[in-house]
């Protein structure tokens, strides 16, 4: 548990970024964090390893409060990620990644033996230990980052908007390798984040913070979505909260309807029963299938059966073939009786 009692960080010229912090962060959950530029949410997080030192309060990881050890000792035990990586250019991927071990005393092949794991638990090849960072993309560099925080094997990991310069694509390809690495590895872990979409795809609570650091709600991503605690909550996760809610439902809990026809098309399926392509009832153009895999969520339903002719998403098992289709109505008065909750 990391526990923040009283801190405040007040710098020289008066400005207060974190005025009297008090919360508990959960062992081996996700809290994200959040709220506006300038709210005092990276220096919240930057505290917990004293690249920031607080002015007053106490912080403590486990009951142990982060000042009774010096400052490089203690970022040792703390997995520490950032925006841009910050791998060492001059060394390549596997020296990164054996850095906190090495420090740490490891032997050499120990600690290359656990960087060659993580890269592989991280979904990078046994090939791209040997290269440099600047032969990676940012999402091969950003994954890296990972692998070196969680080298040592610490039971807390800081996340500083680590996948906020990387296209949308990998950006999605990273949060979900994060919770998957989260659902084996089980660390605690404290995610700073802009994007409030990004809080409710990953974080098991949310915090949403105002200037100075105040907390205006800490609760889980359901909860926040259901019941704001005030307008600045309900104005921060914006007017879309039906649909978000809609994220947090797995696809797989959505029922389908029996059949391969929905408003006059017709589903077309290979020999092995995977979706191809939707066929029209007067000899239209055959338009590709969009297929809704295990693992994802009610909002792509609704996405998926916006963008297909039959107004219908398809459903897929892990093996491509078809499961049911979803009509858009079933999706419809799901989001409606969530927007319900939403509004009770």
């Amino acid at each position: 548990m990391i526990r923040f009692d009283s801190v405040t960080k007040r710098y020289g010229d008066g400005t207060v970024a974190v005025g009297d912090l008090t919360m508990e962060l959960a062992d081996a959950e996700i809290t994200m964090l959040v709220g506006p530029s300038g709210c005092g949410k990276t220096t919240t997080l930057r505290m917990v390893n004293r690249m920031i030192e607080p002015t007053a309060g106490s912080i403590e990881i486990d009951g142990r409060n982060v000042m009774s050890l010096p400052a490089h000792e203690l970022r040792r035990g703390i997995g520490y990620v950032i925006q841009q990586a910050g791998l060492f250019p001059h060394k390549r991927v596997l020296e990164n990644v054996t850095t906190v071990p090495r420090l740490l005393g490891w032997d050499k092949h120990k600690a290359e033996a656990r960087a060659r794991e993580l890269l592989e638990l991280v979904g990078l090849s046994a090939a791209m230990a040997t290269r440099f960072p600047s032969q990676l993309s940012g999402g091969q560099q950003q994954r890296v980052g990972v692998a070196r925080a969680l080298a040592a094997d610490p039971p807390v990991l800081l996340m500083d908007e680590p996948f906020g310069a990387v296209d949308p694509i990998q950006r999605g390809q990273l949060q979900q390798e994060l919770l998957r690495l989260q659902r084996e590895l089980h660390k605690t872990i404290v995610f700073v984040t802009h994007d409030i979409d990004e809080a409710i795809l990953l974080g098991d609570r949310i915090c949403v913070l105002s200037t100075g650091a105040t907390i205006e709600q800490l609760s889980t991503p359901q909860e926040m979505l259901a019941r704001p605690a005030n307008t600045f909550v309900a104005d921060f996760l914006g007017q879309d909260r039906g649909l978000k809610l809609l994220s947090l439902v797995p696809a797989d809990d959505v029922r389908v309807e029996e059949g391969t026809t929905a408003n006059g098309w017709k589903l077309e399926l290979d020999d092995d029963g995977r979706p191809v392509s939707w066929l029209g009832p007067d000899g239209e153009e055959p338009v590709p299938a969009v297929v809704v895999r295990p693992g994802e969520s009610a909002r792509g339903l609704l996405d998926a059966a916006v963008s297909a002719p039959s107004r219908a998403a398809v459903r897929t098992d892990a093996d491509g073939r078809l499961v049911g289709i979803v009509s858009y109505e079933t999706i419809g008065a799901l989001l409606a009786a969530k927007l319900a909750e939403a509004a009770s």
